[in-house]
């Protein structure tokens, strides 16, 4: 797998937390080794550009994910073919604030969102409230399991 992770922000990103969590989240969806996305970290000014631009929404948003190939989940027993997932544009101002309001670091609030923006490259949805209980279930699993295996806490940036 190839995980291309920029920082175009002053925030402090651990780039390697973010390849690891991503590579995680793809191996456990079946995702090719041969496949790739990129994560990039930018400031409220231009999220809010994206948000514009491609939703018609003001204001800068948390996460948004921009699909190239449309991959979608494989199996254990059929692995996705190998393409590009596609990229994901993250706000650590935005997820910062929403950790606060969470009661958790920004750091697992900016994990959280990369499976999200993952997530949604791979097809899931959370419109509809059954979309969104099976989305944000496998979400949760994922970061877990993911936290879990690590067996240590995330450093706030």
């Amino acid at each position: 797998m190839s995980v291309e992770v920029v920082n175009e922000t002053e925030f402090d990103i651990d780039v390697s937390e973010f390849r690891d969590i991503a590579e995680y989240v793809m191996t456990q969806m079946h995702v090719s080794t041969g496949s790739e996305l990129s994560i990039i970290f930018i400031d409220p000014e231009p999220m809010e550009e994206l948000h514009i631009k491609w939703l018609d929404l003001e204001g800068p948003t948390d996460v948004m994910s921009f699909p190239i190939d449309e991959l979608r989940p494989g199996t254990a027993d059929k692995i996705t073919g190998a393409g590009m997932l596609g990229d994901i544009v993250i706000c650590p101002q935005v997820a910062r604030q929403q950790s606060i309001n969470a009661g958790h670091s920004s750091v697992e609030e900016m994990l959280l969102l990369t499976v999200h923006g993952i997530l949604h490259l791979l097809g899931f949805d959370h419109a509809e409230p059954e979309d969104e209980k099976v989305m944000f279930g496998l979400q949760r699993r994922l970061l877990l399991t993911f936290l879990a295996t690590r067996g240590t806490e995330p450093v706030d940036g």
